[in-house]
């Protein structure tokens, strides 16, 4: 499939930015919507600007958590996928347990884990790691299993032990799944660490966007908090993008290595 020009794919996000900005503008003056319930977008620049320092620092200490969180889902989860592609019954077992992580509502659990862990930024890791994981664990153990069966007969014919076959064939293979997963879990990981942020906030340990959001929030500065919902988005964003970036790093360095042509 042909891929649009560059300026297109920029111009176009920009441009229905815009046009949203503008509907936005009118609906406010044409409902006469009050400042506190939706403030005009230039009033949301106006406050992006006038607190772009305590966002810029907000972004940062929530960015730090959420790419902790997802530093350890992916080493926690890549390792128990691969304890689930040598054992079904490990598989079937654990399984389970994977999935309630997923559907556990995770506002539920956060005040528990303050409880357990206190209300420190280690929580906040944890939270996020916590709803970033099963994307994680799904992808990379799907990608572990999912092997041509005409390799793993070339494997076994080969004498090739159990623990070979998983660095040279499996893991190998499953690198473009880790790479989905991580595209998923990123996202999940900022919305884990401002879910952690949230409650943590509340003791004012925390000086993430969600603390902000939080303080801002109770003191009705829509204008303010619709900047830090925008900062969130911009940091999900930067964060994928990183992700984008490692994933042609990775896979460059696989089709230099191997010979093969990637399908990107």
């Amino acid at each position: 499939m042909n891929k649009s020009p560059l300026s297109v794919r920029i111009a176009a996000p920009i441009g229905l930015f815009v046009v949203v900005a503008i509907l936005w503008h009118l609906m406010v003056d044409w409902f006469k919507i009050p400042p506190v319930l939706l403030p005009k977008p230039l009033k949301v620049l106006e406050a992006i600007w006038e607190q772009r320092t305590q966002l810029l620092s907000g972004a940062w200490v929530t960015f730090q958590a959420a790419a902790l969180g997802l530093a350890v889902s992916t080493l926690i989860g890549s390792f128990v996928a691969i304890l689930f592609s040598q054992s079904s019954w490990i598989r079937t077992a654990l399984y389970p347990y994977v999935i309630f992580l997923q559907t556990v509502p995770i506002v539920a659990i956060a005040p528990l884990l303050i409880v357990w862990s206190g209300a420190q930024f280690r929580t906040v890791v944890l939270v996020s790691c916590i709803i970033s994981i099963f994307p994680i664990i799904s992808n990379v153990t799907s990608g572990l299993l999912s092997i041509d069966q005409n390799h793993l007969d070339l494997f076994r014919m080969q004498g090739a032990s159990r623990w070979q076959t998983l660095v040279k064939l499996r893991i190998p293979s499953a690198v473009r799944s880790l790479v989905q997963g991580l595209r998923i879990s990123c996202g999940l990981s900022v919305i884990g660490a401002i879910v952690g942020e949230l409650f943590v906030g509340n003791s004012g340990t925390s000086d993430g966007l969600g603390a902000m959001m939080n303080a801002m929030q109770a003191n009705l500065k829509t204008a303010q908090l619709i900047g830090a919902i925008m900062a969130c988005t911009l940091l999900g964003i930067v964060l994928f993008l990183a992700i984008e970036a490692l994933n042609r790093w990775a896979l460059r360095r696989w089709t230099i290595d191997t010979g093969f042509e990637s399908d990107r």
